[in-house]
């Protein structure tokens, strides 16, 4: 087979013959890497292995020839910078030709037009000289466009060649696959290249136009119709317009109503009207987009056309009396469309424009419509009934079913089993409470407060429990910010109010005054003076009797013998821990007090000697002041009950 095709024969489509038996149609390799470098090789062979039509020297004689001078005469010559190649690809990467041409197309069958005249583009590819053809889309033209050509390379004559930039000019006819080309016109970037290489580019042509084309963009002829307005008219001149319009329903009087949005689309063409559903995400409604499809909606009906069955037949012109126009739908009125009062609350710019050049109404503001939430209602708490602290009870307001309140848990952790205990009396008017005594406990864990009142023997007043474990508010807070009592309140002096009845703090126990000194700033200074007088007091030494009255008063003698008595008997360190226990079991009530009879009975069982007489006046030198100390242990008698303390 012959590798040219044969001369004489037609260059058509599927008549030219090409060599069969090559296979190879790649460009040959101009990059390669030598001991590690990018070394760049001219390229000897075209595509498909065609030897180039290029000088065969060998570099080494081409340098020779062009260093060959005279250098007697004109010294040695300078070698030129050797040009880098770059590859057609690399340098001619997105570099584009485009011309602009037309072809004539023949039309048999049509009365209106003999021919056609169809505009294209022809691209160029500089990177691998291929070519491509393309006929921009033109809107209901009705012929297939677009890619006319795809790209290729394109055949030139019958010999095989192909067509080269250098082929192409302004002015000139190209054939392609049989269809014959015009090139008018060429954009700037291939002005600009085509004079760079050397080519005279013919001056620019008018593109031809089509005269059926031309034609159809001649005014429309006038008609005179029969009826005052026309529909074809009113169809042509509003075609694709739409007046769009943001309305909302506001249904919350009804019962489960609520406030929903729709767009409302007034089309000019046929002023019919659609109402579509806005959606929202998660709205928990189905996604049907139409509230009501495209229709011509009545404003007003005739009056026997209320029994009309417009579920059956449409309604016509015989029924109607008006029907529903542009200038019915304003922003800012409401509008009634089949029982629903729609409000228009906004609208397009589109719509805009169209009011203000067709009813002169140029200001349509936007209204908002968005519904402000109420502000939230103060919950006021009822009045404290007096049972229980203020925050149990206010918990009953708070949730159906009330919770506890929240506790410091870190507080209770730091201060558990924490007691503060102080010594009181109670103010009151009536003679009988001045000689009542009540113990007031502080829990430094919960801030309660327990007051406890040691039973008195024949007092006529039943001692124990006075108070439970609970908070005390101080006297002028509110119920809403009630104040409780705190460890700063408690000092030697300070009044204590307690539901209606005055404390006064007598006296503390020891561990109060070593928290008073670990939490000194807690206290007030007035509370850290009386502190700083107990002290004082219980440094001072006390008062010695004179060696007279101890011998005027027997009493005391006697109580001296008594006490002598016991504390030889109470050397013995399992008699005392005995006598300690004994004690311990008979005070049930833990209040530090035993009677007459039981305390006769305690020294029977251990044989201490102690009398009748002994004890009465041991009774009588305590209602005096009287205390008598025996080394850890003292006898201190009030009232007609013995307190023993070891």
């Amino acid at each position: 087979m012959m590798s040219n095709p044969v001369h004489g024969l037609p260059f058509l489509p599927g008549t030219s013959f090409k060599d069969s038996t090559k296979t190879a149609f790649h460009r040959s390799q101009t990059l390669g890497y030598r001991n590690g470098y990018a070394v760049v090789q001219c390229p000897t062979v075209g595509i498909g292995g065609d030897r180039l039509q290029v000088s065969q020297l060998s570099q080494a004689e081409l340098d020779k020839l062009a260093n060959k001078a005279p250098v007697l005469t004109y010294g040695k010559p300078k070698q030129a910078p050797r040009a880098e190649f770059i590859p057609a690809y690399v340098a001619f990467d997105k570099k584009v030709l485009k011309f602009d041409a037309y072809f004539q197309e023949d039309v048999p069958l049509s009365t209106e037009e003999h021919y056609r005249i169809r505009q294209v583009n022809i691209y160029y590819y500089l990177e691998d000289d291929s070519m491509s053809v393309i006929e921009p889309v033109v809107e209901n033209s009705g012929i297939p466009q677009g890619k006319l050509i795809k790209r290729q390379r394109l055949a030139k004559n019958d010999q095989g060649d192909h067509y080269h930039w250098k082929d192409l000019n302004r002015g000139i006819n190209i054939t392609i696959y049989g269809r014959t080309f015009r090139i008018v016109d060429c954009d700037k970037f291939t002005q600009v290249f085509l004079e760079s290489q050397g080519i005279e580019l013919n001056p620019p042509e008018k593109m031809a136009l089509d005269p059926y084309t031309e034609l159809r963009k001649q005014p429309l002829r006038k008609y005179v119709t029969p009826t005052d307005f026309d529909q074809l008219k009113q169809f042509l001149t509003f075609d694709k317009q739409v007046l769009r319009f943001y309305a909302i329903w506001d249904d919350t009087d009804s019962m489960f109503g609520e406030c929903r949005t729709y767009i409302i689309h007034y089309y000019l063409m046929d002023d019919t009207v659609e109402i579509r559903e806005v959606h929202e995400r998660n709205d928990g409604r189905d996604p049907f987009p139409l509230l009501m499809s495209r229709q011509r909606m009545p404003k007003v009906l005739v009056e026997n056309a209320k029994n009309f069955p417009r579920c059956v037949l449409e309604i016509s012109d015989k029924e109607v009396l008006e029907w529903y126009t542009a200038k019915d739908f304003i922003v800012g009125k409401p509008l009634t469309i089949l029982g629903r009062t729609f409000f228009i609350y906004d609208c397009d710019p589109f719509t805009r424009q169209y009011y203000k050049e067709k009813f002169g109404i140029s200001d349509l503001p936007r209204i908002d419509v968005s519904k402000k939430e109420p502000p939230p209602v103060k919950q006021e708490l009822p009045p404290y009934n007096g049972y229980g602290l203020v925050e149990d009870s206010a918990q009953n307001c708070f949730a159906l079913i009330p919770k506890a309140p929240k506790k410091d848990v870190i507080k209770m952790l730091m201060n558990e089993n924490k007691v503060l205990r102080y010594l009181a009396a109670l103010e009151s008017p009536i003679p009988e409470d001045k000689d009542r005594r009540f113990v007031f406990s502080y829990f430094l864990a919960t801030d309660m407060i327990s007051i406890f009142e040691p039973p008195v023997r024949n007092s006529g007043i039943i001692g124990g429990k006075y108070l439970g474990r609970t908070k005390v508010v101080k006297p002028g807070s509110s119920v809403e910010n009630p104040i409780y009592y705190g460890p700063s309140d408690f000092f030697i002096g300070a009044v204590i109010e307690v539901f209606g009845h005055r404390f006064v703090i007598l006296d503390t126990d020891d561990y109060v005054l070593k928290y008073m000194e670990s939490n000194a700033a807690q206290y007030s200074p007035e509370a850290l003076l009386s502190i700083q007088n107990r002290v004082r007091k219980q440094e001072a030494p006390a008062p010695e009797l004179d060696n007279q009255q101890m011998e005027e008063d027997p009493g005391v003698q006697e109580l001296e013998a008594l006490i002598d008595t016991i504390q030889r008997q109470g050397k013995d360190r399992l008699c005392r821990d005995n006598i300690r226990k004994m004690f311990q079991i008979y005070d049930k009530e833990a209040s530090g007090h035993v009677d007459r009879e039981m305390f006769f009975k305690i020294c029977d069982s251990f044989h201490l000697p102690v009398d009748d007489s002994l004890v009465k006046e041991v009774s009588r030198s305590s209602s005096s002041g009287l205390i008598a100390e025996a080394g850890h242990r003292s006898l201190v008698p009030k009232g007609s009950c013995i307190c023993v303390s070891f």
